[in-house]
């Protein structure tokens, strides 16, 4: 714990410093300025280009919110199953840690974060909704877009595989998120900032407390012991 103090300090600046960059500024500053473009840019996008327009609608589908999930199953489900039950049930331990981690961090974090923002299709006037052009149900306004909870849930995900399953299981979290968080920027449902200042600096000051410290491990040793034990027979 003490030799990852300073890390975890660290971590938490900078986390502080993203947020303040964002935050202080009149007008949010330059991050305005690259919402802005980022936003305009993908919705010229929407009647430009008819076969991008219904991507950025079904992958903004409450369906496809669940391939989300699928995916990060089967993450897990490549340590799960070459595992003995012992292991077995340690993956999915971590799994439940990963999930109550999620749901305190984003609690606190809607609690503290003294912020509410509308998505930049209800902030800006003469643009194009995918509701408007396409007869699909699909999300693409917020009212209170900041921070971005979608994408900071699968950041967590993403430090969880780098803490408990390694560098390559990170990287594929990594692409998830991307694949899973930025369409909402896309249909501007979100903002580029909610993720790249809301999520990010969320994560950056949460999750060293969970993470770099016994924290995560306590929480998964409390499982372990009042989870009921699933044995199977030995087969002769």
């Amino acid at each position: 714990m003490k030799r990852k103090l300073p890390l975890i300090l660290l971590s938490n600046v900078a986390g502080l410093a993203l947020f303040f960059s964002w935050y202080l500024p009149a007008n949010h500053g330059f991050w305005f300025a690259l919402d802005s473009d980022i936003f305009h840019f993908f919705n010229r996008g929407l009647v430009e280009n008819q076969a991008y327009l219904w991507l950025v609608a079904l992958t903004n589908n409450r369906a496809f919110d669940a391939f989300s999930l699928v995916a990060m199953g089967c993450l897990m489900l490549t340590f799960w199953l070459p595992a003995d039950q012992k292991c077995r049930r340690h993956v999915v331990i971590i799994g439940l840690t990963m999930l109550l981690m999620a749901v305190i961090i984003n609690q606190l974090a809607q609690a503290i974060i003294p912020v509410k923002r509308i998505s930049p299709t209800l902030f800006f006037t003469d643009i194009y909704r995918v509701s408007d052009l396409i007869n699909l149900p699909t999300k693409d306004a917020s009212k209170d877009s900041f921070p971005g909870d979608h994408g900071m849930m699968l950041l967590i995900f993403s430090a969880v595989m780098w803490r408990y399953f390694g560098k390559k299981a990170f990287a594929v979290a990594l692409i998830i998120f991307v694949v899973f968080a930025f369409p909402r920027v896309m249909i501007g449902a979100h903002w580029f900032s909610d993720i790249a200042v809301g999520s990010l600096s969320v994560a950056l000051i949460a999750l060293p407390w969970f993470l770099l410290t016994p924290l995560s491990d306590k929480i998964i040793q409390v499982f372990d012991r009042f989870l009921p034990q699933i044995t199977t027979a030995k087969q002769n």
